[in-house]
């Protein structure tokens, strides 16, 4: 996928660009990412805003592989299945140790 990004932008913007214009994009976009990457989620309870948000949002702990690397992560999604942020990330060189992380998160 990196690489498939990385080619149309540099079609776009020209040879060179590529490759800092897609880190640029990865990082704006990363919680969007991290969420499609979930291969098992849990739901850990719902969000406290300190907004007065019209729509109730919950956080879910997420277990997932991105680049051959595990991670757990705790995002704030809403009731239609879309991440609206991030509220943290670790990564892990096992599956197994991503599990344990998965099944400890709170």
């Amino acid at each position: 996928m990196t690489a498939a990004l990385i080619a149309g932008l540099e079609l776009e913007f020209g040879r060179g660009a590529g490759e800092a214009l897609a880190a640029r994009f990865l990082a704006a976009e990363e919680t969007d990412f991290i969420w499609d990457a979930r291969v098992e989620e849990r739901w850990l309870g719902a969000y406290e805003s300190v907004e007065d948000d019209d729509f109730e949002l919950d956080r879910v702990a997420i277990l997932g592989r991105m680049k051959g690397r595990w991670f757990v992560a705790q995002l704030i999604v809403d009731g239609e299945g879309h991440a609206h942020g991030m509220l943290g990330r670790r990564d892990f060189k096992s599956a197994n140790t991503a599990r344990e992380a998965f099944a400890d998160a709170h």
